[in-house]
């Protein structure tokens, strides 16, 4: 039986948003590789799927992929998933992949959602191009640097950060890029309390503030 390493998308909030295919291949592959077993088991028994787990993460990538490839060579075949939306986006597993493919495995995506995409089409904004920046330093004065580079682009582009770092994020945006530029902040996409707030960064700060927002969310701002 030829090794089959399967990349699959999981929700990033609401579990209905799984795919038919990829609940097949989670309830027919040998083993699944997670990022953290709470997140997984969570996620795993809401399908009433029961399967041999191992952990990937930034932590242990280095000391267990190898292991994982092994068992990878019997003939077995393995899910990737992360703790949510599209492994490797923003993700660890990088490594898995590529020793898999070195290692002559199959690596076969399954598509899912992506909270990316899902903020594009909600945003309301132009995106035929866009410049995927991704998640800015949590250190003050780099991530200052890296948005003042930012201004150059005149494009959709679209950042992440951790729900505790959003006010600061607006802070410094406002401040360096001025408070008229076009935002759309994505707000805990698929969830109950899931929110598009469009408008420009003054404003978004101002709501920010005011409702003391804290959540998973994806900003895209609109050089013009």
């Amino acid at each position: 039986m030829k090794s089959k390493l399967y990349i699959v998308s999981t929700p990033i909030g609401n579990y209905e948003d799984i795919t038919l295919r990829a609940l097949r291949i989670l309830k027919e592959c040998d083993f699944i590789i997670c990022e953290e077993f709470k997140e997984a088991r969570r996620f795993l028994s809401h399908y009433k799927i029961e399967k041999e787990l191992f952990s990937v993460n930034e932590h242990n990538e280095n000391e267990n992929v190898n292991d994982l490839i092994l068992k990878l060579l019997e003939g077995k075949t393995a899910a990737l998933i992360s703790d949510c939306g599209t492994p490797l986006f923003s993700d660890p597993g990088h490594m898995l992949v590529d020793i898999a493919l070195q290692s002559r495995i199959d690596v076969i995506p399954i598509p899912g959602v992506s909270s990316l995409l899902t903020a594009l089409v909600g945003s309301g904004l132009d995106f035929e191009k866009f410049y995927y920046y991704g998640w800015l330093s949590p250190k003050k004065d780099i991530r200052r640097k890296q948005l003042l580079d930012l201004r150059k682009r005149r494009e959709t582009i679209v950042l992440l950060d951790t729900p505790y770092r959003l006010k600061s994020l607006m802070e410094d945006i406002v401040k360096l890029l001025g408070s008229n530029i076009p935002c759309v902040l994505a707000f805990e996409l698929t969830k109950e309390n899931e929110k598009f707030y469009r408008g420009n960064a003054g404003n978004i700060l101002n709501v920010v503030e005011k409702e003391k927002l804290k959540g998973e969310f994806v900003l895209i701002i609109k050089n013009q």
